[in-house]
């Protein structure tokens, strides 16, 4: 299985297990994950979710190939519902990262509300080098953390950043080493878990405000964006660069 679930301790454990493909986010693997979010709300035994990788990377982001051959066509393709989902849960989202979190990798966690991180982690949203645009919200979500200037380096031109940066911005809780992130992060899933649920999801929701209406506005806008840019000359040569392992050359579509 390419993502793993497992409830204990009234916490939803979501792993990515694909570790020969880095990782790599297909359609499928979305539709699992969109179900995964989904089906805790009402389940009274998860009171919490951690969401893990591997202990050498988190995720590498879309598995282009898959992206290609079964590209998000609306709303309802699986990598918008899983990014309605998790931008829309009600319980408490922790994440453990190691190693290389990138495009979605790096967008999902902006919708966790703790995020734990070793010091191989490494965090890129290269959406503009692929003919792209930013997703799940993080084109007003990114700003809004580490403010504009920051935000116009990593998603303009794809900047990548470490944890010790990720951390000085407030994108993340904690560094620790690579080996102590899980257990860590599964301490505090389990911390709250055991608090009370009405407590926790009142104080999450109070949290996220009426923005939570202006981010599923904007995943919309997004989404339809990346849909018709994905369809665009732009995209299909990033991608075949991709593929061919060479450097694209834009300049030839101006």
């Amino acid at each position: 299985m390419d993502i793993l679930t497992r409830i204990e301790d009234d916490v939803l454990t979501i792993t990515f297990n694909r570790p020969a493909k880095k990782n790599a986010i297909t359609a499928a693997m979305y539709q699992t994950l969109a179900d995964a979010l989904h089906g805790c709300e009402s389940n009274a035994a998860v009171r919490a979710m951690l969401i893990v990788g591997q202990p050498e990377i988190f995720t590498a982001g879309n598995d282009l190939e898959d992206f290609m051959k079964v590209p998000p066509h609306s709303d309802t393709s699986p990598v918008f519902q899983f990014l309605h989902a998790i931008s829309g849960a009600q319980k408490p989202i922790v994440a453990a990262v190691r190693g290389a979190a990138v495009g979605v990798g790096t967008t999902m966690l902006l919708h966790c509300d703790l995020v734990y991180v070793g010091r191989s982690a490494k965090f890129s949203m290269p959406f503009t080098q692929l003919g792209l645009c930013p997703e799940a919200a993080s084109s007003l979500l990114l700003p809004q953390l580490i403010g504009y200037r920051q935000a116009a380096a990593k998603l303009l031109l794809g900047e990548s950043f470490d944890a010790d940066e990720a951390l000085a911005m407030g994108f993340v809780n904690q560094v620790l080493d690579d080996d102590a992130v899980v257990a860590h992060a599964r301490a505090q899933a389990i911390k709250l878990a055991s608090l009370p649920m009405t407590s926790v999801r009142t104080t999450k929701w109070l949290m996220k405000g009426d923005a939570a209406a202006d981010v599923t506005a904007r995943i919309g806008k997004e989404s339809a964006a990346f849909r018709e840019m994905l369809r665009a000359p732009e995209a299909r040569e990033a991608f075949a660069a991709f593929f061919e392992k060479r450097k694209p050359d834009f300049k030839q579509l101006a």
